[in-house]
């Protein structure tokens, strides 16, 4: 399959609704609000990065990055997520895709960091990975996971943007 990636257009927002939609629409750990929640990251300025990969059928998959806060103060962190991809594509590399070309865009952005709730199975490929110093409260901490950008990782409890609730 041959694809591109470029950043969010105004006219990709319904698409990336829809792709959002069905993306999440059986997955169990969902609570269902992911598209709106994306529409309300970008409504409040905290859609720090929204990349879309596009084929001849159009976009196919989506990414967004969203600012963080660390309770130790450091700044320069970023959340990853949601990642969408259409249901029938997916085995074919387009979130491995998407997830690497994010990192390097967040590290071209001078991001510190990335954190993260997903299946450390499938994200420790990418490099992240738990550490009791780095918390986000409510799900098992292994699910909570971090890449550093930087040579230094912070110590304390992270929130997620507004958007997140």
């Amino acid at each position: 399959m041959s694809f591109s990636y470029r950043r969010e257009e105004p006219d990709d927002r319904r698409p990336i609704f829809k792709l959002t939609e069905a993306a999440f629409k059986d997955m169990p750990y969902s609570g269902g609000d992911e598209p709106d929640l994306i529409d309300r990251l970008r409504k409040d300025g905290n859609l720090a990065l929204s990349l879309v990969i596009e084929a001849s059928e159009g976009i196919v998959g989506h990414i967004a990055f969203s600012p963080v806060t660390i309770s130790d103060g450091t700044r320069g962190w970023y959340g990853l997520g949601p990642v969408s991809v259409w249901p029938e594509l997916h085995g074919k590399g387009i979130g491995s895709a998407l997830i690497n070309r994010g990192i390097t865009e967040m590290r071209m952005q001078g991001a510190k960091g990335i954190v993260l709730l997903g299946s450390p199975e499938y994200y420790s490929r990418f490099g992240f990975k738990s550490d009791p110093k780095l918390q986000y409260p409510g799900p098992p901490a292994e699910y909570f996971q971090y890449l550093a950008l930087s040579s230094s990782v912070p110590t304390g409890v992270v929130s997620y943007a507004p958007a997140f609730g």
